[in-house]
């Protein structure tokens, strides 16, 4: 067997491995990336045309800065490429005063200092009259600078950046094993080995089998696009529906935005607490669409909520996301493993860091000082 040798390897090149390549490479470090499936693939969790990217980010005060620094990584790699890697179109988050993600979206931005604009009700029913079935007291908070990003564009755009700094990288291989001790990390896939001084592992609903013993459940989680009733009208465009999250007043919570770049117009629900628990076997992931139990609920809340729209989705595909017991990041060393370096656990919200987390596992990596307080995502706080 080939025994080939680098300073780090990279394991998993979706948006957190393809991003930890780049930003490495990017320092000089002698780097390759492994990848079970092609690059850019839709296999995973980082897929499905577009992501929201938001800045006053509601899962935790600390998340904005990382946001901003994929932001500031992206635009720049986008300039340099030709590309669009971030379109800026603004972010509504809507409920009662009182719900967890526009209190959070608030704190976020308090937090990090971000321009925020907060509407009253009547502003809000205005500004959206595609929105159905408002409560009286419904709110919302705009976040300019959000709006959304391009999974597979991106995550080919910060390989290819790799790629032409230097790493190397070797698409549709599969890890069997990955081995650290005091001597440097051994991973292994069936044709051949590498041995390095460290391993990032970023193997999205995989992270769990690669490093046994991380509290993290992979889900199933469809992506759903949908068209207006009149093909005519401009109302579900991205420009006059932009990115929303919704705390509906019966308690579902919708995602979403309008058309770009015929995609269609972009709808998820997020899941009740019990099946966002449902824990699933990535290898044996069901990538059939089901009418009853993917389509039905999603369709009757469409219906109620934007009766502009077809109720029922034109495209669903399967994705799938990880959680962690405190929906947040898992990134950095493990403390009983020096060598190896993770991240994943992003429960549905962690494309839009992709780049910013990339950067952070490159600081991780060569022992620089972190941009970000990164505490609150340290894998340590299960032990």
């Amino acid at each position: 067997m080939e025994v080939l040798r680098k300073d780090v390897v990279v394991v998993g090149l979706g948006g957190f491995g393809s991003g930890a390549l780049w930003r490495l490479a990017q320092r000089g470090v002698d780097v390759a990336g492994i990848e079970r499936h092609g690059i850019g693939h839709h296999l995973g969790s980082s897929h499905g045309a577009t992501r929201l990217f938001r800045i006053a980010c509601q899962e935790h005060p600390g998340l904005p800065a990382v946001a901003l620094k994929s932001l500031e990584l992206w635009a720049a790699l986008g300039e340099q490429t030709g590309q669009q890697l971030v379109r800026q179109s603004g972010c509504l988050t809507t409920g009662s005063p009182d719900s967890g993600p526009l209190r959070g979206a608030i704190a976020a931005a308090a937090a990090a200092g971000l321009p925020i604009v907060e509407l009253s009700h009547e502003e809000l029913a205005a500004r959206q009259p595609q929105y159905a079935g408002l409560a009286p007291g419904d709110v919302a908070v705009w976040d300019p600078g959000a709006g959304i990003c391009y999974p597979e564009r991106n995550v080919r755009a910060q390989a290819e950046a790799a790629r032409h700094l230097g790493a190397e990288i070797y698409p549709h291989t599969m890890v069997t094993g990955i081995e650290a001790g005091p001597g440097g990390v051994t991973v292994r896939t069936p044709t051949a080995e590498w041995r390095a001084e460290q391993v990032v592992i970023a193997a999205g609903a995989w992270l769990g089998t690669l490093v046994p013993g991380l509290p993290l459940a992979p889900r199933r989680a469809p992506l759903y696009w949908f068209r207006p009733r009149d093909p005519r009208s401009a109302d579900f465009t991205l420009e006059r529906f932009p990115s929303f999250i919704w705390t509906r007043p019966d308690g579902e919570h919708l995602w979403g935005h309008g058309s770009a770049d015929d995609f269609g117009v972009k709808i998820g629900l997020h899941p009740a607490q019990e099946a966002a628990r449902t824990a699933i076997d990535p290898e044996e992931m069901d990538r059939y669409i089901h009418t009853d139990t993917d389509i039905d609920e999603l369709a009757s809340s469409v219906a109620r909520a934007f009766p502009g729209l077809e109720p029922r989705p034109a495209k669903v595909i399967p994705c799938m996301v990880t959680d962690s017991p405190d929906e947040q990041f898992l990134v950095g060393r493990l403390a009983d493993e020096p060598r190896v370096v993770v991240a994943g656990g992003d429960s549905g919200h962690g494309f839009k860091h992709a780049a910013g987390i990339g950067e952070l596992l490159a600081q991780i990596v060569t022992g620089e000082h972190p941009y970000c307080t990164a505490d609150f995502m340290d894998p340590a706080r299960f032990s």
